[in-house]
C-alpha cells in the first residue's frame, strides 16, 4: 500500500489538514494571504476540495474547481457556503490535474497549462509580493508597500457580488450557450446596457429603458453600478446616487448578493447569505426580449413558445436556407417575407443603417453580402439591417415592421422578391425525393439501433455473469448502477488512489455535478461476485448517520465496482496514534463524539436493521471521519449477517489482530457480543491515543487493557488518558468512557452490554457501574497466538459466516 503523510496547517481561524502521497510537497490550505515560492497543481489539494487559500472570514477560498467534465479545472474564487463560482482566470481554457498554479519567486503569478501559460495577473511589470483573499471575495495581488497592483472586481467574469463597483470600461461576458452566443453586460455612452456578442454586437436591454427603475436624482448619467443589500444602485462619475434596480423582497441591509449573467440572456439574482437562493427577479422581464429564447429565426410568443416564421413554414427547416451570399459557395440568393407582426430584441437600440423606402431596404440588402436580414418601418422609412440574426418576436403593435430574410434561391417556395416562380415548380419534386430520403435513412437508423442495442446486452451479459447481472437486476432499492465508462470519467481513469484492500484499491472520484465519491474497483475476482453480490444487496439498504453509505454500483461485463461517498478526513487510526511530537491529535470533544457516533452505528446493525449484521472487523482504520470529523463505520466486508431466529454464529477466526473477542480464538459461538469486545478495544485506543498492544512500552503497559483493568483497580483512571489532552477536572465523560470500555472487553461475552446500552452509557442516560477485574486471558493471547500474526493482518481462514449471507472482504478502509 502506498505511503501517506498528513500534513497540517495552523491558521488564526481553522485548521486544515490534507492527505497526500509521502515525500509531496506541503499541499495545505492558507487562510487569509500566500507569498512568493508557492506552486502546486489540483492533485496538490486535492482532499481541500482543489482551495489553497480562504479569506479570514472563511466565507470564500481560492484554488481549483471542476467542470461539467470531471478531468478539467478552472482557477476561481469560490464563495464557501453556497459553493458558487464568483471569478475564474481561465473560463473558456480548462487545465487537468497536474497544471499548475504558479506564484513564484520573481513576483509573477500564472496558470500554466504543460509549458504553455493559460492565464497571468497583468501587473505592469511590477512585482508581486503577496496574494490576499479578501473577506469580501476580492483577490488582490499585492506589491510592495501594500500597494493593489490587480485584483478581481476589476476584471470580472460573469458575475458581481456585492460592494463590487461595475464602471465604465469594464464587462461582464455569459458562458457560450449551444449555438455559440455570449451575452455581454457593460457600461457605456452614460447607459449600462445588454448585448448579444454577434460579431456586431445587438443590445436587448439598458437601464434607461427599464420600467422597473427607481429614480431618485433624475440628470446624471451612470458610470458606476454596484449591488447593495437588496438593489442594484447606480451612481455618476462622482460616485452621486442616481437611481436603483430593487430585486428582492428582502430588507437585510447587510446580505451578501451576486448578479450572474447567465448564458441564456437573463441576469440573475441570487442570495449567498441563504444558500445562493435565487430572488425571481431578471433581467430583462420579458424573455422573448432575449436574443435567442428560441432558435434563431423562430418567433418566441408568450410562456416562451416558438415556432417558425410563416413566411419560412412551408420551407424543410426554418433555418436550412437562410445564408449569408458574401462567400458565393451558396449560389443565388433571395429575400423571402417572414410574415406579419414581428419585431426583432435590437430595434429599439440600434439606430437605422438608412432612411429609405421598401424597395430601397431591399436593394441596400441585396448589395450588402454579410447583410442576413432587414427590418423595414412602413411609417419612419427606417431600415435596419443585420448580419447576424437571433429570434424573432410576435409584435403587439400591429405590422409596423416588414421582416425579410434572405434565403438560397434553390431552396423552397415563399413570397419572392423578384425570383422567376422556379422555386414552385420544384417543390413537389423536392419534397418526394426528401421524404423518401427520410424514410430510408429512419430505416437504417432504426437497424443500427437494434444491432447496438443487442450487442451492447451481449456486452454486458456474457455467459458467465448473466445470472449474477440478472440477481442485481431484480433487487429492489438498489444504489445507482453506473456504467463502467461513468466512473473511469469520474475517476479520471483510476488516476487517484486512496488505499488497497484484499479484493482491490479504493479510487478517489467525483461525479459531474462535483459529489465526490471512493470507488472500490474489485481486481481480483475468486470470490469476488459472491462477495459484491452481498455487498450491494445488503449494504446497500443501509442507510443510517453513522454508518458509510454507499452511492451506487458498477455491474458491466467482468467490471466489479462499488461507488462510496468520500469522507475528507479519512480512518480515525491516523487521529489518535501518535507518530511525532509535531502532529496535530484530536481533542477530546471530537473523540468522544466519534465514540459516540460509532456506537451508535453499531447499535443500528445489530437491533435496528431488516437483518441482524455483525461487523467482526471493528477497528480504527474501519472508522471514518468526514470533513467535520463525524464518525462513520466502513468496511462491512466481515460482517456476519444473522436471521432474527439465530442468536450465534459458529465460525473460524476472521479479523484484525488486537480487536478479536476471545471467543474468535477459542471457538466459542460468534455473536453482536463480538462486536461489542471489538468496540471496547476501540474505545481504550480513543481514550489512550496508543494501540492496544504496544511492544515498545514497558512490559507493564505493553497490553493496554490489562494495564487499564489495573489503573481501575488502583483508582487512576488518569493513568489511562492520552496524557497529551487538555481536560477540565469536572468532565465526567472521561471515568464513564473508561469503564464503558472495560464493560465492553469483558471476556465473559454474557457481561458485556449491548451497542445501544453502551450509547445510553456514553450519553448520560444510563449509570455506569464499576465493571469486574477480567481475567488475564487477553494478555496471554497476546503472547501466545496473535504474536505470530502479522501486524495488521486479518486471518485467512475460510469461512462463510452462515448459510444464507457473506459478505466481501473487500477493504474500504485505506486513506480516504
Amino acid at each position: 500500500m502506498d505511503r501517506w503523510c498528513l500534513i497540517r496547517f495552523m491558521g488564526s481561524i481553522s485548521l486544515f489538514v490534507l492527505l497526500l502521497p509521502e515525500g509531496c510537497k506541503a499541499g495545505v490550505q492558507h487562510v487569509g494571504t500566500i507569498y512568493p515560492g508557492f506552486q502546486g497543481s489540483q492533485m496538490t489539494w486535492i482532499n481541500l476540495n482543489g482551495l489553497f487559500l480562504i479569506s479570514n472570514n472563511s466565507n470564500f477560498a481560492f484554488g481549483f474547481s471542476t467542470t461539467q467534465d470531471v478531468t478539467q479545472f478552472l482557477l476561481v474564487v469560490v464563495h464557501m457556503g453556497s459553493s458558487k463560482v464568483i471569478w475564474s482566470a481561465n473560463r473558456g481554457s480548462p487545465v487537468s490535474y497536474s497544471d499548475k498554479f504558479i506564484f513564484g519567486g520573481d513576483g509573477k503569478v500564472s496558470l500554466q497549462k504543460g509549458e504553455a501559460v493559460v492565464w497571468t495577473a497583468d501587473t505592469g511589470g511590477k512585482r508581486v509580493s503577496a496574494i490576499e483573499m479578501q473577506d469580501s471575495g476580492n483577490l488582490v495581488l499585492l506589491g510592495n508597500g501594500g500597494s493593489v497592483l490587480w485584483q478581481s472586481f476589476s476584471h470580472p467574469t460573469d458575475t458581481l457580488i456585492s460592494n463590487q463597483d461595475f464602471v465604465d470600461g469594464m464587462k461582464l461576458v455569459s458562458d457560450p450557450n449551444s449555438n455559440k452566443l455570449t451575452h455581454i453586460l457593460e457600461i457605456k455612452s452614460g447607459d449600462m446596457m445588454l448585448s448579444a456578442g454577434f460579431q456586431t454586437p445587438q443590445p436587448y436591454w439598458s437601464i434607461q429603458k427599464e420600467r422597473r427603475m427607481t429614480i431618485d436624482k433624475g440628470g446624471g448619467k451612470p458610470a458606476v453600478a454596484s449591488l447593495s443589500g437588496n438593489s442594484w444602485k447606480f451612481y455618476d462619475g462622482n460616485k452621486v446616487f442616481l437611481s436603483q434596480f430593487i430585486f428582492s423582497d428582502s430588507t437585510d441591509a447587510n446580505g451578501t448578493w451576486i448578479a450572474v449573467l447567465g448564458n441564456d440572456g437573463f441576469i440573475s439574482f441570487y442570495n449567498l447569505d441563504d444558500g445562493g437562493s435565487d430572488s425571481q427577479t431578471k433581467i430583462p422581464s420579458d424573455p422573448c426580449s432575449r436574443p435567442e429564447p428560441c432558435d434563431a429565426h423562430y418567433v418566441c410568443s408568450g410562456n416562451n413558445v416558438c415556432q417558425c416564421p410563416s413566411g419560412l413554414s412551408n420551407r424543410l427547416n426554418c433555418q436550412t436556407e437562410v445564408v449569408s451570399s458574401c462567400d458565393g459557395s451558396n449560389g443565388s440568393t433571395e429575400l423571402v417575407s417572414a410574415g406579419d407582426r414581428l419585431n426583432y430584441f435590437a430595434l429599439g437600440f440600434v439606430p437605422p443603417s438608412s432612411i429609405t423606402d421598401l424597395e430601397g431596404c431591399k436593394s441596400a440588402c441585396h448589395g450588402n453580402c454579410s447583410c442576413l436580414a432587414f427590418f423595414f418601418h412602413n411609417s419612419s422609412g427606417n431600415c435596419f439591417l443585420f448580419s447576424d440574426i437571433g429570434s424573432f418576436q410576435n409584435s403587439n403593435a400591429g405590422s409596423s415592421f416588414v421582416a425579410y430574410i434572405k434565403v438560397s434561391s434553390d431552396g423552397g417556395s415563399g413570397s419572392n422578391a423578384g425570383g422567376d416562380g422556379s422555386g414552385e415548380k420544384s417543390f413537389p419534386i423536392v419534397v418526394i425525393i426528401v421524404i423518401g430520403t427520410l424514410i430510408v435513412i429512419c430505416g437504417l437508423l432504426y437497424m443500427a439501433f437494434r444491432y447496438h442495442r443487442k450487442k451492447k446486452k451481449m456486452l454486458e451479459s456474457p455467459p458467465n455473469t448473466s445470472e449474477d447481472d440478472n440477481f442485481l437486476e431484480t433487487l429492489s432499492g438498489m444504489p445507482i448502477r453506473f456504467s463502467y465508462r461513468d466512473l473511469q470519467t469520474a475517476t479520471n481513469n483510476f488516476s487517484v488512489k486512496l488505499g488497497q484492500g484484499g479484493f482491490g484499491s479504493v479510487y478517489q472520484g467525483a461525479l459531474p455535478d462535483g459529489t465526490q465519491l471512493a470507488v472500490k474497483k474489485l481486481e481480483g475476482m475468486g470470490q469476488g461476485k459472491k462477495e459484491f453480490r452481498a455487498e450491494v444487496s445488503i449494504i446497500g439498504s443501509i442507510h443510517h448517520h453513522h454508518l458509510v453509505r454507499i452511492k451506487g454500483f458498477c455491474a458491466e461485463g467482468t467490471h466489479r465496482l462499488l461507488a462510496y461517498e468520500f469522507m475528507a478526513n479519512g480512518s480515525l487510526d491516523k487521529w489518535i496514534f501518535k507518530r511525532n511530537k509535531e502532529e496535530f491529535l484530536l481533542d477530546w470533544e471530537t473523540r468522544f463524539n466519534i465514540a459516540v457516533g460509532t456506537a451508535k452505528g453499531l447499535a443500528y446493525l445489530h437491533e435496528d436493521c431488516d437483518v441482524k449484521i455483525i461487523h467482526c472487523d471493528i477497528k480504527p482504520e474501519n472508522v471514518l471521519l468526514d470533513g467535520q470529523f463525524l464518525a462513520k463505520v466502513s468496511d462491512f466486508g466481515l460482517a456476519k449477517l444473522m436471521n432474527r431466529e439465530q442468536s450465534h454464529v459458529f465460525t473460524t477466526l476472521r479479523g484484525t489482530r488486537g480487536y478479536l473477542a476471545p471467543e474468535w480464538i477459542t471457538n466459542y459461538a460468534i455473536s453482536e457480543k463480538s462486536d461489542v469486545y471489538s468496540y471496547g478495544m476501540l474505545l481504550l485506543e480513543i481514550i489512550g491515543g496508543r494501540k492496544n498492544f504496544d511492544p515498545t512500552e514497558s512490559s507493564e503497559k505493553s497490553h493496554f487493557p490489562s494495564y487499564a483493568f489495573k489503573m481501575m483497580e488502583e483508582g487512576k483512571l488518569k493513568e489511562i488518558l492520552d496524557s497529551k489532552l487538555r481536560l477540565d477536572n469536572d468532565d465526567d465523560r472521561v471515568s464513564t468512557s473508561i469503564k464503558v470500555a472495560l464493560w465492553c472487553i469483558q471476556e465473559d461475552m454474557n457481561l458485556r452490554p449491548s451497542m445501544t446500552k453502551v450509547v445510553h452509557m456514553l450519553e448520560g442516560l444510563s449509570p455506569v457501574p464499576l465493571p469486574p477485574t477480567s481475567s488475564p486471558l487477553g494478555s496471554r493471547l497476546y503472547s501466545s497466538f496473535f504474536k505470530s500474526t502479522s501486524e495488521e493482518g486479518t486471518s485467512s481462514g475460510p469461512s462463510d459466516c452462515n448459510s444464507d449471507a457473506y459478505l466481501s472482504a473487500v477493504r474500504l478502509s485505506g486513506p480516504r
